[in-house]
């Protein structure tokens, strides 16, 4: 049986702009509003397998600093564009993207806890 989320972290609003591309908007019960973009929502994306691409990256980075600090240069991919998306229960939304990728669930806990927004996240640190 599922937790139920704590009284802030419920959407009363939630619209999927799938055919103009524009993200994902979500109104939560405690008036905070959320926009997320198509491409932010793909390099989130919870599922195992990323979070497995995530942390190899991560230890990789950790063992050669050197290799974090000047990675090679990323091959070009197009920005990611999602392709359809549904409800799942209700308590989640699950988005394909145009690269083929379709297994990730974004719980609702998931997208507050991922929200880009200034309020929501920390204040960028600048490295020396």
């Amino acid at each position: 049986m599922p937790i139920p989320l704590p009284t802030g972290r419920k959407p009363t609003s939630v619209k999927i702009h799938v055919s103009t591309n524009a993200g994902v908007d979500i109104t939560w019960a405690d008036g905070h509003a959320s926009h997320f973009d198509f491409p932010y929502l793909r390099d989130q994306c919870p599922c195992a397998t990323c979070n497995d691409e995530r942390a190899k990256k991560d230890s990789l980075a950790e063992a050669s600093p050197a290799f974090a600090a000047s990675p090679a240069l990323p091959m070009f991919k197009p920005k990611a564009r999602a392709t359809a998306a549904t409800q799942v229960g209700n308590y989640a939304i699950q988005i394909s993207f145009s690269d083929g990728h379709s297994t990730g669930i974004y719980s609702y806990d998931h997208l507050r806890s991922i929200c880009p927004c200034a309020e929501c996240s920390p204040a960028p640190t600048t490295k020396l």
